[in-house]
């Protein structure tokens, strides 16, 4: 029996992907979580065929949980569902492991078919996220300064950006206030930024 773990911290969208699924797989086990622990609790404890999560959660990212889940369950196939815009994440969460990235803008047929397709052994590749791949071989010197980032980095900055204080970021990341600072430097740094200021600019006129 094909068993699914949806994984988003907004209730709705849970309820809307879950519903979408059994009208396509109706004998399907399908279970949801809203947070990236649970996430991770679930998928070590549990066997599963597929797993559809957020980028954003409470407490630890749908990022970093991707790369815990690839650590324990490399075999594990993991679409990432987000509202965050392909151009902005689609490679880097590829990069990290993932089966396929879809914008939660995404028409319900190409959901139903992102994970036929991942159900099957392969990746689930957009035309757009294919395009992107082939120029970032071809033009890795002409990146935004943003990819240089790590993914700590970048999760750190975004928070920052949203007026989130060093303090809170350490806890809600699990980190001390010590590495979250080394992070921020690290990003005032690579961006050639002054302060939190700056950051919160870059952010918005990049659209992360």
């Amino acid at each position: 029996m094909l068993k699914i773990l949806v994984a988003d911290d907004h209730a709705i969208v849970r309820r809307g992907v879950m519903q979408i699924l059994r009208d396509e797989f109706p004998a399907a086990t399908i279970a949801d979580v809203s947070n990236a622990e649970d996430l991770l609790h679930l998928t070590i404890t549990k066997d599963w065929d597929i797993v559809i999560t957020d980028l954003s959660m409470p407490g630890r990212s749908g990022l970093d949980a991707l790369k815990q889940i690839r650590l324990s369950k490399p075999d594990l196939p993991v679409l990432v569902l987000s509202m965050h815009p392909e151009e902005q994440y689609a490679i880097r969460v590829i990069k990290a492991g993932a089966f396929g990235y879809l914008n939660k803008d995404a028409a319900p047929d190409e959901l139903v078919t992102a994970v036929r397709r991942i159900l099957t052994g392969n990746k689930y590749i957009s035309s757009y996220i294919a395009g992107a791949m082939t120029a970032n071989l071809s033009l890795s010197n002409e990146q935004p300064p943003h990819q240089l980032l790590s993914d700590r980095e970048l999760e750190v900055m975004k928070l920052i950006a949203g007026g989130m204080p060093v303090s809170g970021i350490a806890e809600m990341l699990f980190l001390s206030v010590t590495t979250v600072s080394t992070y921020r430097a690290r990003v005032l740094t690579k961006l050639q930024l002054k302060n939190n200021a700056a950051i919160t600019f870059y952010v918005l006129e990049n659209k992360l």
